[in-house]
């Protein structure tokens, strides 16, 4: 389970938000609502210990996530807004690097499927600097896929995608928190999860106002 505990942010001498508590259990999904400019990127930044808080604590099986920084950040999948790519490799050998750089193991024939499934078929090959960013944003969703982390901490990560593409990572939002996994995320707009077995997967909602 993850849990946060009154948690509170500023940067410089402006107070982003104060008293931020929520859970998270295997098999759920959060969507973390929050006008622009409200600290949703910095708490969640929090939430996966790339920030520091001014006040609160982030546990992970009820042990602050500082106790054992590296079983928790094997336990994460964080993507944010740097898709953190490499723009002279392809899609397929930004996978395998990011595997080989986690300690995952991950086969030729698992990358091409999960790139494929993120609609990038024939394109596995292509270096990413002529890419578009919708493509790019896939290539890094494929990642996704390849991960067995439980826990997926995701910062807006519909944008840049069309029709199709939508519906192939809502379903595999779907798919992870079905099989036990969590995920928070980040959204302008409200998002339903449907599995390939259409169903409807609950999302729970928490909206983050500015501090007072």
């Amino acid at each position: 389970m993850l849990r946060v505990s009154n948690l509170s942010c500023s940067r410089g001498n402006k107070p982003l938000f104060s008293d931020v508590s929520f859970a998270l259990q295997a098999g759920q999904a959060l969507h973390l609502e929050g006008d622009n400019g409200v600290g949703k990127t910095s708490l969640l930044r929090i939430v996966c210990g790339l920030s520091p808080a001014d006040a609160g604590e982030v546990c992970w099986h009820d042990q602050p996530i500082q106790k054992n920084a590296a079983a928790f950040r094997s336990s994460l999948f964080y993507l944010g807004h740097s898709l953190s790519l490499k723009e002279e490799l392809s899609a397929l050998e930004n996978l395998m690097s990011d595997a080989a750089v986690s300690g995952r193991t991950l086969s030729q024939s698992q990358a091409l499927q999960a790139l494929a499934r993120m609609g990038l078929r024939g394109r596995e090959h292509l270096p990413l600097r002529v890419m578009s960013q919708g493509q790019k944003r896939r290539t890094a969703l494929a990642r996704l896929l390849a991960s067995q982390a439980p826990l997926w901490v995701l910062d807006e990560p519909f944008v840049a995608l069309d029709g199709k593409a939508l519906d192939g990572l809502r379903g595999l939002l779907a798919e992870h928190v079905e099989h036990g996994g969590m995920v928070l995320f980040t959204s302008h707009q409200p998002v339903a999860l449907t599995s390939a077995s259409d169903t409807l997967v609950p999302v729970h909602t928490y909206r983050l106002r500015g501090a007072a």
